[in-house]
């Protein structure tokens, strides 16, 4: 008989899931902004139609939303929506337990070239 074997998941199912650190958080932030807006919606009781035009949004971009297109939406317009549903929106940022920041790699920033004027 096969034995199952059970890997205890992060708080993020994105990393889990394999995307790198930075692109996991973004998911993570724009899928719980997109369930929040959701929530507002389902306990709203507007139309799509009616949710849509209060958020700012047409309908089908509304509609997009609801089915969780999360590569449809940046962060920025979550918080736009969020913020026009009468939510605030917060974000706290705290470092991670035994995670040492990387060392940024010394890049030299390149004068611009001086335009000629004819």
């Amino acid at each position: 008989m096969n034995e199952l074997q059970i890997t205890k998941g992060s708080d993020n199912i994105f990393a889990d899931l394999g995307f790198d650190a930075e692109e996991a958080q973004n998911l993570l932030l724009r899928s719980q902004t997109m369930a929040v807006i959701s929530k507002w919606f389902a306990d709203s009781g507007l139309t799509q139609a009616a949710a849509a035009k209060s958020l700012g949004l047409t309908q089908p971009r509304m509609n997009q939303l609801l089915k969780g297109k999360i590569g449809e939406f940046s962060l920025d317009a979550l918080v736009n929506m969020a913020t026009r549903a009468g939510m605030r929106v917060g974000l706290t940022i705290r470092p991670i337990a035994g995670v040492k920041a990387k060392a940024a790699k010394k890049t030299e920033l390149r004068q611009p070239r001086p335009r000629q004027i004819a």
